[in-house]
């Protein structure tokens, strides 16, 4: 059994590198092609172990070339995949990404056999679930089966962590007694209704989602840093200054770091510390699973 399970999307990524994004109905001609393994849970998943975390991944694919290539490359990192489930019926999920000359992205998600993991399929790995220090989730499986498997760490009295990415928005219940969760600043202002933009409305993004009941509340505020708040403690953790070539899977690496951090022992302090130095590390790469740092990078 693993001390990390991440459950979510694995997708494959393709990504055209480009001046500047196209305006409606405009085609512009790209620079680089490149395909890269990718999916936010995925992604995770892949930071984690990088980092040295002990990993199990619960997903699905299908059986295709891209299913196959991704099971390759789990096995290849270490991952425990005994609960990757592979659908015959269902295409693997794909991403078109488009990333400009600042190194900013468009992304497109095609999500297969990611839109197909029930709380059956969560059910079934129930016993990784139940032997794990820390559970992490996304929101690129359907939001039923996110609320099943929140509601499964809840019984199970296990700490999850939730990455609300894509933006969306949750339900009351499902907040009210959640671990933690990390929103980025438009997923808060999603979440909440307050525009993120400094760290005093970061912070009042964190008071409301901490009288909805979440314990501790991560704002990821991209190169300004992360905001960490309870109901009796916070700090602000500035980002590293970096030259970003891709941002794709900044927030995936640092959520996989996360993590790794806690599992570890670390306090959340050094915990986001080490989260911000990975994903400082990723955006000076192109690709998502292909960004993440290993370990002694961290050094």
């Amino acid at each position: 059994m693993s001390d990390i399970v991440v459950i979510g999307s694995a997708n494959t990524d393709m990504v055209v590198k480009t001046s500047r994004f196209p305006e409606p109905g405009e085609t512009i001609i790209g620079g680089d092609f490149f395909m890269f393994p990718g999916g936010k849970g995925a992604n995770q998943a892949v930071a984690a172990a990088r980092l040295g975390g002990d990993v199990s991944f619960i997903a699905k694919v299908g059986d295709d070339v891209f299913g196959r290539q991704s099971k390759e490359g789990f096995l290849k990192e270490r991952i425990n995949i005994d609960h990757l489930i592979t659908d015959p019926h269902l295409a693997s999920g794909v991403a078109l990404i488009t990333v400009n000359a600042e190194g900013e992205n468009e992304i497109v998600v095609a999500s297969g056999a990611n839109a197909h993991l029930t709380g059956d399929d969560i059910d079934q790995a129930s016993s990784v679930v139940a032997s794990a220090n820390i559970i992490i989730v996304q929101l690129e499986i359907p939001i039923e089966t996110v609320e099943h498997i929140i509601q499964l760490s809840k019984n199970l009295d296990k700490k999850l962590i939730l990455n609300p990415a894509p933006a969306q928005t949750i339900k009351d219940v499902s907040l009210d007694g959640l671990y933690c969760i990390t929103p980025n600043q438009t997923e808060a202002e999603i979440l909440t209704g307050i525009k993120v933009d400094n760290t005093d409305q970061a912070t009042a993004a964190a008071s409301y989602l901490l009288e909805k009941g979440v314990h501790h509340v991560i704002i990821t505020m991209g190169n300004q840093g992360s905001l960490y708040k309870t109901k009796s403690e916070q700090f602000f953790i500035k980002a590293q200054s970096v030259k970003s070539v891709d941002t794709t899977a900044a927030g995936d690496v640092y959520n996989g770091a996360l993590v790794t951090g806690l599992s570890a022992g670390k306090s959340w302090r050094e915990a986001i510390i080490f989260a911000t130095k990975a994903a400082g590390i990723s955006v000076t790469r192109m690709g998502a699973q292909a960004s993440a740092p290993l370990l002694e990078e961290m050094v």
